[in-house]
């Protein structure tokens, strides 16, 4: 049966052994029988063979790529804007995509508001502004998300057709500067981990200062004042989507 040893310990005899637990049943462990099974499942759902990883690389293919849809979106919208006023002689531009003081009683004021950021007044005024859209907006736009940035888009519209009817009623305002500086500022934060980046301090040194210079000394058509207003949005928009969502909702 079983035996007492000088160490006082019981020996069994290999019959009357207690039957040993299987790993799953023991406490204090996890064990899921199905992760293999899952593993297997999702690698035969993505194609892939026992012998390769899960992080395949994606291959290239001469497919066209919607990679950046809030970005190219306005892009073509205000490319469609541009061909539009030049085929109107000017006419909505003026009355639906550029802002100035009007009554509140006019439904077109509201789409003016939002509209501005969509109008241009020559290509080089155009190209000048989707050429650093294009380049800076797509990566902003993957690491904040599509809904994200477009919001802040919209709310840079809305910040500098307001401030340019409060503060400059006798012009009008039209373009994406204003977008072009909030996403350039919202660029310059990258990295951002709780601190002040010192490539945002460049960056507003140089653009902020070569906007009051502008203001100061040089007297032409450029709204500087709104470039220095998208950025500050853009500035904004940047530290508080980095922040964690606890404190953003604190």
């Amino acid at each position: 049966m079983f035996n007492f040893t000088e160490r006082g310990e019981w020996l069994y005899s290999r019959a009357e052994r207690p039957a040993e637990k299987p790993v799953e049943n023991l406490p204090g462990v996890c064990y899921n029988k199905s992760v293999k099974t899952k593993l297997k499942g999702l690698r035969q759902r993505c194609g892939l063979r026992k012998d390769e990883t899960l992080t395949k690389k994606p291959k290239f293919t001469l497919q066209l790529q919607y990679n950046s849809p809030v970005i190219l979106t306005f892009f073509l919208l205000s490319l469609g804007v541009l061909f539009l006023g030049q085929w109107t002689g000017g006419w909505t531009t003026t009355h639906l995509f550029c802002v100035y003081r009007s009554s509140l009683k006019d439904p077109l004021f509201y789409v003016r508001l939002f509209g501005h950021v969509l109008g241009h007044a020559s290509w080089d005024h155009f190209l000048n502004n989707m050429l650093l859209l294009l380049v800076v907006g797509p990566p902003m736009e993957e690491k904040y998300g599509s809904k994200p940035l477009l919001c802040g888009m919209v709310f840079t519209a809305l910040v500098t057709g307001v401030l340019q009817c409060v503060l400059f009623p006798r012009t009008g305002l039209l373009g994406a500067s204003g977008i072009v500086f909030m996403l350039i500022m919202l660029s310059s934060l990258a990295g951002f981990s709780g601190g002040i980046p010192v490539t945002m301090l460049l960056v507003a040194a140089l653009y902020f200062g070569q906007q009051v210079y502008d203001i100061l000394l040089v007297h032409d058509n450029v709204a500087n004042f709104m470039h220095i207003v998208g950025g500050l949005c853009g500035t904004a928009f940047g530290y508080y989507f980095s922040l964690p969502r606890r404190k953003r909702r604190r």
